[in-house]
């Protein structure tokens, strides 16, 4: 199937909160230290090779009740490797949970479609929803009417992005008000561009990065 560079008319996004919730993990995760086997330092591994070494050689030449020590050494690893991988991963979830836990999903992100022009991110919502377009995340932008009311989001306001394997994010300033928005990359198999939103992000900032604070619902 052919992939078009840009969208014919907006796709919709059809978010659900759980996605909402997923999406900013995902970037909260990102964003931390990495608590996977990787992440080890070379060091570390020595140490903890030179520990098991040392511990398999005491339980192969020592007898009695002094081999509980190595015993002791083998289980101090385990412990360690542990403690820096599925400790660290149950503490990073914690902690975004305690940052979430007051926010919710912005209405006009159940609604919103999206596409994608060579000027910018197209955004398109029902014109039967006008509140949603009072959003701190719409004031400033010019909205055309019809039967939906659109905003586009030139790349140009594009402040900072980020993106997992299965979101991009973005934060963008519009006559002096912010905003955010997750693109979640399954609408790929509903044509929608991602590589062009990608190619836009990186002509206007070449890397990528957000703190995961600033991707908040807005206010």
């Amino acid at each position: 199937m052919a992939l078009y560079p840009y969208t014919l008319q907006p796709v919709a996004l059809n978010l659900t909160e759980a996605e909402f919730l997923q999406a900013q993990y995902e970037l909260f995760a990102s964003a931390s230290p990495s608590f996977g086997l990787s992440s080890f330092k070379t060091k570390e591994w020595v140490i903890m090779a030179v520990v098991v070494v040392l511990a398999i050689a005491g339980l192969i030449f020592v007898t009695g009740y002094s081999t509980i020590i190595f015993w002791l050494m083998l289980v101090g690893v385990v412990i360690y490797l542990l403690a820096r991988t599925l400790g660290f991963r149950w503490y990073v979830k914690r902690e975004f949970e305690k940052q979430i836990a007051d926010q919710e999903m912005p209405d006009e992100m159940r609604q919103m479609k999206l596409g994608v022009q060579k000027h910018g991110l197209v955004m398109a919502m029902p014109s039967n929803h006008p509140e949603m377009m009072k959003n701190s995340q719409m004031r400033g932008m010019q909205m055309r009417a019809g039967a939906t009311q659109q905003a586009v989001i030139p790349w140009t306001a594009i402040k900072s992005w980020d993106e997992t394997d299965d979101y991009i994010f973005m934060m963008f300033e519009m006559k002096g008000q912010q905003g955010s928005q997750i693109i979640p990359k399954r609408i790929k198999a509903q044509k929608f561009p991602i590589a062009t939103v990608r190619k836009h992000l990186q002509e206007v900032i070449p890397e990528p990065g957000l703190k995961p604070e600033q991707v908040q619902a807005p206010k």
